[in-house]
Parts: C-alpha cells; structure tokens; sequence
C-alpha cells in the first residue's frame, strides 16, 4: 500500500519511507518515482513475519541484508518488465551506487544477478524470468 503523506527532509530516500507493508510518499519530496518500485520489492522479498518491524527500530541494523537488496533490485527489474516501464525510470543514474547503466545492461543481456535467490524465495522460476510466479515471498 502507498499512503502520501508530508514527509520530513531526513528520509533515507527523498519523499519515500516504508512502514512495515505500507511505502509512505511525500510527492514534493519524491526525487525519482522509480525508487517506489525498488521500496516494494524490498517490502515483497521480506520474509512474511518481519514484513511488519520494516522501518522500525525492531528490524535491527541487518535489514535488508546484501542478498536481500540484490533480491529486491532484480525484484524491481522484474516488475519493470511486467508494467513495461522503461528501465531507466527505476534504474536512474543517482542510484544504485553509480551502478544503473551497468546494471540495465545485464538485465539487456539476461544476466540476472540474483536470480537463484528468487528461485530460492519461491517466487519465479529461471526458465520463466522476468515473468513472477509470485510477486510476495
């Protein structure tokens, strides 16, 4: 769920926090509206018992692991994909730590890093990529 509300200057993606399953928005604040994909699928590939503790203090400092954060990029590729939005929407220059070219090239090439863990997650098969089986782990 996406709730807009005012927001303060201090979030860690401008105009955006997640709270548990709900992503809150601040449109004035929003730089690139291609980060709320990449924020759901970090709510999607959370495990279902913790979906909740997201944004809280709760969660711990672990969250989301490096798996998890590669899981949610390929995540929001896939989505991508499914809604037809042109890469660079999601995958933007100040993202990704510098990484969106390269990234959008592998995605081009088929490479999909971290593909076995959406495997793993139960949500997509290899054969079938970037078409979801599931959209929530």
């Amino acid at each position: 769920m996406v709730v807009e509300r005012e927001l303060p200057n201090d979030t860690f993606i401008p105009g955006l926090k997640v709270a548990g399953t709900t992503i809150l928005m601040d449109l004035r604040k929003l730089k690139y509206p291609g980060d709320l994909l990449h924020e759901a699928g970090h709510i999607a590939i959370t495990e279902e018992k913790i979906r909740p503790l997201i944004g809280t203090p709760e969660i711990g400092d672990t969250w989301p692991t490096d798996g998890e954060e590669i899981a949610a990029i390929l995540w929001s590729y896939a989505a991508s994909y499914n809604l037809n939005l042109d890469l660079e929407i999601v995958f933007h220059p100040n993202g990704y730590k510098n990484d969106s070219k390269w990234r959008i090239e592998q995605f081009e090439s088929k490479n999909y890093i971290g593909l076995p863990l959406l495997e793993w997650m139960s949500l997509c098969n290899k054969e079938e990529f970037p078409i979801m089986k599931k959209w929530l782990r």
